[in-house]
């Protein structure tokens, strides 16, 4: 089954079961039932607990996975939609936020009280929060197909800001689960759990994590649209962007 085909089906059986929340599933990462118990029960997760820093998707479903990251101390990096200022992350401090940490988790909370910052200035990531379409148990994740996401963790990766110490997750409904093999390419993120308002899946993970930015599988569009890919694309072979300058 193609990965069209796997976004259909997931987006209609959740409308079909009455458990996908406003303004509907079909075409985005499905906001469902029970959000804010499977962000509970992430925030019961040993490597949650540990983290200091994560980057969250910003969409609907992980709207209480962002407010409870903040209201437990943790530093909270968004992207800026479809990544397309160079500063391409936005940072929300919960030191600084006045207690406003439901307002700041929104998006455009996050526009108004976070700060802009490029990812050389990020810290190393504990965690990766992705939203989902549909996911398996072998680690398998569909997001809504526009692959900013996976983009996302390429230049982090670049930066070793993330990697093989960073948890990946997913908060799911568990209509969402598939049995179908979710085709994986080279750039696609496998996930280390799926947690559902039921329950914490442990993925059997099956496929790679990519290292880096596969620029092979960029098209030159993609490459063009987003302010820092074009910068770091000319200056292949010369100049690359450097890590964290400290431990933070």
């Amino acid at each position: 089954m193609s990965k069209a085909e796997l976004r259909k089906r997931v987006w209609s059986l959740l409308t079909e079961r009455g458990v996908a929340r406003f303004p509907g599933a079909a075409g985005r990462i499905p906001n469902f039932v029970g959000a804010e118990a499977a962000a509970r029960r992430l925030a019961d997760l040993p490597e949650w607990r540990a983290a200091r820093a994560l980057k969250a998707n910003p969409d609907a479903p992980q709207l209480p996975v962002r407010v409870l990251a903040l209201r437990e101390g943790k530093r909270v990096f968004m992207a800026v939609p479809r990544l397309r200022a160079e500063r391409c992350f936005i940072e929300l401090d919960p030191s600084k936020l006045g207690g406003r940490e439901r307002a700041a988790a929104s998006i455009r909370g996050a526009a108004a009280l976070g700060r802009p910052i490029h990812p050389r200035d990020m810290p190393r990531l504990d965690l990766v929060v992705a939203g989902s379409v549909a996911v398996g148990r072998d680690g398998g994740r569909l997001g809504k197909g526009g692959g900013f996401s996976d983009l996302e963790w390429g230049v982090l990766s670049a930066l070793r800001l993330v990697g093989r110490w960073t948890t990946v997750v997913t908060t799911a409904h568990p209509l969402q689960i598939v049995r179908a093999k979710i085709p994986m390419l080279a750039h696609d993120i496998p996930l280390d759990y799926i947690v559902t308002p039921a329950g914490v899946i442990r993925c059997r993970r099956r496929h790679r994590r990519p290292s880096g930015i596969l620029w092979n599988a960029l098209e030159a569009d993609k490459i063009a649209e987003v302010p820092l890919l074009a910068r770091l694309a000319r200056g292949r072979g010369g100049g690359r962007l450097s890590g964290p300058r400290r431990d933070r």
